[in-house]
């Protein structure tokens, strides 16, 4: 695990995105919650995905919907970004304030075991997927992605922002 990786959002494409995804939520929600998680096979690889819409690779994750719970949320988007399956116990790492989406949104991060249960298939979401060994990560993995792996290492002290 090498380099600063690349921006999470970065570009005007990108930017625009993440504005309006961000002004209809605000019309729906007081405060945008997300989940994420660093997901390990049973060989220690970290599963990633690459997104249709923003550059690099991220670990799968997604919104807290109303009358959902977190964990709800986070069983939800590993299963529709990955076809996983969490297999043991889910901890909650590190809660986070993503200042870089907007000035209302956090994100709860977990590390967990996971089994894939069949490929995921590429479609309008997600590009890519896959699973890849600690040393050996995409090139284009985002910075927070890096960081984050950084945090669950020991490496680096944990931070309070995403």
């Amino acid at each position: 695990m090498s380099g600063e990786g690349v921006p999470e959002i970065r570009g005007l494409r990108t930017r625009i995105v993440v504005w309006l995804l961000h002004r209809a939520f605000m019309m729906t929600r007081g405060m945008t919650l997300g989940v994420r998680a660093a997901c390990f096979d049973e060989q220690g690889r970290i599963f990633l995905v690459r997104h249709t819409y923003v550059p690099g690779w991220y670990m799968p994750g997604g919104g807290v919907e109303r009358g959902e719970t977190a964990l709800d949320a986070l069983r939800k988007e590993l299963r529709e970004e990955g076809n996983l399956e969490i297999r043991g116990e889910i901890a909650l790492f590190q809660a986070y304030y993503n200042r870089n989406a907007s000035r209302r949104d956090h994100v709860l991060f977990y590390r967990v075991k996971v089994e894939q249960t069949a490929p995921r298939a590429p479609d309008r979401e997600i590009a890519e997927s896959g699973f890849f060994a600690l040393d050996a990560l995409p090139e284009d993995t985002t910075g927070a992605t890096l960081r984050r792996l950084r945090e669950l290492s020991g490496e680096t002290e944990r931070a309070d922002y995403w």
